[in-house]
């Protein structure tokens, strides 16, 4: 079954796509979108909770799947795929899955390791009051902003942090807790780290509460074509909150590695 999910596509050239993370959605990624959409074709879509499909369940495996589905449904044999957070879980999957369909990575306040069970108590003790009818509680979004956001964020740009309070408070409650029980119980996506052979740039925020700087640097030594770049004065969105340093940063990671020249769309084959 197809799903009903919004996606951006603009610009030509190497096919970079992006996928959000948790309580978020594509719009996360606009200043990306601005950024890149004059040297490289550029994607963002809706993972299943921001979807008329968000009531089901489901894992990271179906949500490889669903970007697996997008770039097929575009004719894009290879992409450079980007993550922030569950879409960093989500990366990890397809990379594991269909490793030739890769031409680099994008990791985005994200982590390989699993979840403890003390870890997972504390994020259903957070989020599972997401488990009722209706739309998203205000505890719940309250507690977003903590983890979402960096303090300085939360400090000097309220009004990016109200807009994004506004955009969950309209969500249905389910769709958030669904979408947390999608990635749980993730894998330890540590052991196949070293298997990643493409180049992949990480981005994490210096004030990430969520998962600290040593996360991404384990990921860094993890991967060996990997490439760490620490976003000061930004949290666990750091792409959102400090948009001019991680375009810096994606710009001089695809530059240096793939080039910033057009390339033609391959026309889509059907049958």
């Amino acid at each position: 079954m197809a799903i009903d999910r919004t996606v951006v596509d603009r610009g030509e050239g190497t096919a970079v796509v992006l996928t959000h993370g948790s309580f978020m959605d594509h719009t996360m990624f606009a200043p990306q979108i601005e950024a890149l959409e004059d040297r490289y074709r550029i994607i963002a879509y809706n993972h299943r909770a921001r979807t008329d499909r968000w009531a089901e369940t489901y894992d990271l495996g179906d949500l490889a799947n669903d970007c697996r589905q997008v770039l097929d449904e575009r004719g894009i044999e290879k992409c450079v795929l980007g993550g922030m957070s569950m879409g960093g879980f989500m990366a990890f999957e397809f990379a594991r899955m269909w490793p030739e369909r890769l031409h680099g990575l994008i990791l985005i306040d994200t982590k390989a390791a699993p979840f403890d069970l003390g870890q997972q108590e504390n994020i259903l003790r957070d989020y599972g009051k997401a488990d009722v009818d209706g739309l998203l509680p205000h505890d719940v979004a309250a507690v977003a902003v903590a983890r979402c956001f960096g303090a300085t964020t939360i400090e000097r740009n309220p009004e990016l942090v109200a807009h994004w309070v506004a955009r969950w408070r309209k969500l249905p409650a389910r769709s958030v807790y669904n979408e947390v029980r999608s990635w749980l119980g993730k894998a330890d996506n540590r052991p196949e780290l070293a298997n990643i052979d493409v180049p992949a740039l990480i981005l994490h925020g210096e004030e990430d509460s969520i998962f600290p700087v040593s996360v991404a640097e384990e990921i860094e030594a993890g991967i060996p074509r990997a490439r760490l770049v620490v976003i000061p004065l930004a949290g666990h969105t750091a792409n959102l909150e400090q948009p001019e340093a991680s375009n810096a940063a994606i710009l001089d990671f695809l530059g240096s590695t793939f080039g910033g020249h057009r390339e033609r769309r391959q026309p889509l084959r059907v049958g």
